[in-house]
C-alpha cells in the first residue's frame, strides 16, 4: 500500500517496467575482481574508468530510461563525492556493495580507499541525531549503533550493480548511502523533524569535498592543464583522473 513502510519493499523503488533501480548499474566489479585473479590490474585491465560492458549498452538490455539518464549526467559531469537517500533503516553504507565472493550473501568488501569511505560515513552518522543517540533502538533485527551506525553495504547484504559500485569504478566519484529513517513514508507531521535530524549531516558531508589532495596538473613547457592525466597514490590500487 502506498504511504505504509511496506510499500517501499513493493513499490518503492521499481518503475513502471518494473525494475529496480537499487541494482540496476552495469556490473563492474566482476570484470575488475577477475582482471586482477589473473593479474592483469593495472597494466592491461584499468583500476578506475573502468568501462560499461558491451551487453549493457544494447538497446534491449533490462536498463532503465532512468538510469541511463543517470548514467550519461555522471559521464558529463566530473562528479567527486555523493550521496544516495533511502530510507527503512538507519544507518549510512559505502561500497563495495557486492560481495567478492558471489555466492556468500554477506561478506566484508571493502574498497582500495576504505579508509575515506569509512571517513565519509562517520562524518554523516556521528552528525545525524537520530543515528547518533546512545538510546535509540534498532529500527529493525539489525543492530548498527554496534557498528558506529556505518557497514560495508557487501558485509550487510550483497548488491550487484549498486550507483554506488558504478560511480567508485567508472567515474572519479565516491559515493555513499544514507539510510534516513525506519520509517521509509514519514507522515508530512514528521519531516520537520527528520530534516534537522539530516541537516548538518548534509552539510558537513558536502564540505568533505575539500578533504584530500586537490590542484591542477600541468604542462612544465607550457603551463596548461593536463586533461586526463591519471594520479596513482602509492599503496591505493584505485586511480583517479584531472
Amino acid at each position: 500500500r502506498q504511504g505504509s513502510e511496506l510499500a517501499g519493499w513493493a513499490v518503492g523503488r521499481w518503475t513502471y517496467e518494473g525494475i529496480d533501480l537499487n541494482h540496476n548499474f552495469a556490473d563492474l566489479n566482476t570484470a575488475l575482481w577477475d582482471a586482477e585473479d589473473n593479474d592483469l590490474v593495472p597494466h592491461e585491465f584499468p583500476n578506475h574508468y573502468i568501462p560499461i560492458p558491451e551487453y549493457y549498452t544494447f538497446a534491449n538490455a533490462t536498463v532503465a530510461p532512468e538510469t541511463r539518464a543517470v548514467i550519461a549526467w555522471m559521464q558529463r559531469y566530473p562528479f567527486v563525492l555523493s550521496a544516495n537517500l533511502h530510507g527503512g533503516e538507519l544507518v549510512v553504507t559505502y561500497p563495495f556493495d557486492m560481495s567478492r565472493t558471489y555466492w556468500k550473501a554477506q561478506e566484508l568488501t571493502p574498497t582500495p580507499d576504505d579508509g575515506v569511505f569509512r571517513w565519509l560515513a562517520t562524518v554523516y552518522a556521528t552528525a545525524n541525531p537520530a543515528m547518533a543517540s546512545a538510546e535509540r533502538r534498532p529500527c529493525h533485527h539489525d543492530d548498527f549503533t554496534r557498528y558506529g551506525n556505518i557497514i560495508n553495504g557487501a558485509h550487510w547484504h550483497t548488491v550487484a550493480g549498486s550507483m554506488n559500485d558504478f560511480s567508485y569504478l567508472h567515474t572519479n566519484c565516491f559515493e555513499i548511502t544514507v539510510e534516513l529513517s525506519c520509517d521509509k513514508f514519514p507522515h508530512a507531521s514528521e519531516l520537520p523533524a527528520e530534516w534537522e535530524n539530516n541537516r548538518e549531516s548534509l552539510l558537513l558531508f558536502m564540505e568533505q569535498v575539500h578533504r584530500g589532495i586537490k590542484g591542477v596538473v600541468r604542462d612544465s613547457d607550457t603551463e596548461l592543464g593536463i586533461p586526463n592525466a591519471i594520479i596513482s597514490v602509492d599503496g591505493i590500487n584505485h586511480d583517479v583522473r584531472t
